[in-house]
């Protein structure tokens, strides 16, 4: 069985996927995907044993030049490469117009979720084939049930349990294969004999929203009381604002390191080899939890019990401010203050609550 999984995007959003993937190949052992997906995020798919091929779009970047001819001749090879692959049904797992519309380039009967489960309804006219999940579920949780009502098997009974989906995990949920993903790793930085010995710790500081984002002087405090303890703390970045944050955390502090820019594959050797890690809400914290390593997660705006990495020894740390969650990209609260105030950042309030020496504390008790 061939089957077109359409999942393009977000980082965290591909990485929800693979715990579905892994069911429908046990269930099915003999099922293949090819996965549809942001270019970006193209290494992931295969490192998945039951993925036989990413099939890269682009649609972030074709948006910026529609009608240019280098965007007219990659739609081209885009749309023959899925008119030759001849599968057997195509599932849309994002239930968004913009995958239902790219489902429908592979001309093969399409699943999905039906009008009232999907994110975008309208999506389900698309469809030939609409199943019910329901909404109020951890993002995993439902990924996994439209899977099993697609391919027409049961849930493992771990991933039924009526909780947020933190502890209905075993080692292999994500079924990454590592020696797939340290094939692509490139070289690791370079480390110190000494740095090697330590404990590693990983800073994902970087995320979308502007009201996700831990404060920066928190970042360094809790730098500066890993590196008092020994800890050898790692600094990943995808851009120049996240690079010049990561150098201002790093500033003359021993034991923390800015690390190269690195290739997803990179950086997920990166993340296998470390003892814990430290994140906001972004998709590397869901790759951390693909790769099991400890990791605890903070929470401002966000809510954990949808979107919160989900594995096991994954914590995470959410704000009791009272209007969190608010799921907003930005705070009223936020800006009245900057309005008011010389400075020209000031943080978004509900991370006030999270502070550095709590998530210090929280993290040593952590089990590694």
């Amino acid at each position: 069985m061939r089957i077109l999984l359409v999942k393009t995007s977000s980082l965290g959003d591909v990485i929800h996927t693979l715990p579905a993937i892994t069911d429908a190949a046990r269930a099915i052992p003999a099922i293949r995907f090819d996965w549809m997906v942001e270019e970006a995020f193209a290494e992931i798919p295969v490192w998945h044993p039951a993925v036989e091929r990413a099939i890269p779009v682009a649609l972030r970047r074709w948006r910026k030049k529609p009608f240019s001819a280098a965007t007219r001749a990659e739609w081209k090879t885009f749309c023959a490469t899925l008119e030759a692959a001849h599968y057997d049904f195509v599932l849309d797992a994002q239930g968004l117009l913009k995958s239902a519309w790219l489902a429908t380039k592979a001309h093969a009967p399409i699943h999905g979720f039906d009008f009232s489960s999907a994110r975008e309804p309208l999506a389900s006219l698309a469809y030939n084939h609409r199943h019910a999940v329901p909404r109020e579920r951890h993002a995993v949780r439902r990924l996994r049930e439209l899977f099993a009502a697609t391919f027409g098997y049961l849930l493992p009974e771990i991933a039924t349990r009526e909780d947020d989906g933190a502890n209905s995990a075993d080692a292999t949920a994500y079924g990454l294969d590592r020696a797939r993903i340290l094939a692509g790793a490139g070289e690791a930085p370079c480390l110190s004999e000494t740095q090697s010995n330590k404990r590693r710790l990983v800073f994902f500081h970087g995320t979308s929203w502007p009201t996700k984002h831990w404060p920066e002087h928190a970042w360094r405090e809790l730098a500066r009381l890993a590196s008092s303890a020994d800890w050898h703390v790692l600094l990943p970045w995808n851009d120049k604002d996240e690079h010049e944050r990561a150098q201002r955390i790093a500033a003359n502090l021993p034991g923390v390191q800015v690390l190269p820019k690195l290739p997803l594959a990179g950086l997920a050797a990166e993340i296998a080899s470390a003892t814990a890690c430290v994140a906001v809400d972004t998709g590397l914290g869901h790759l951390a939890a693909a790769l099991d390593v400890p990791t605890l997660s903070l929470f401002g705006p966000t809510n954990p019990g949808f979107t919160g990495a989900w594995g096991r020894r994954q914590l995470r740390f959410a704000t009791d401010f009272p209007c969190a969650p608010c799921l907003r990209k930005t705070c009223p609260l936020r800006s009245a203050s900057a309005a008011a105030s010389a400075s020209a950042s000031v943080d978004s309030p509900c991370f006030a609550r999270l502070s550095p020496t709590r998530v210090w504390e929280i993290l040593n008790s952590m089990a590694y």
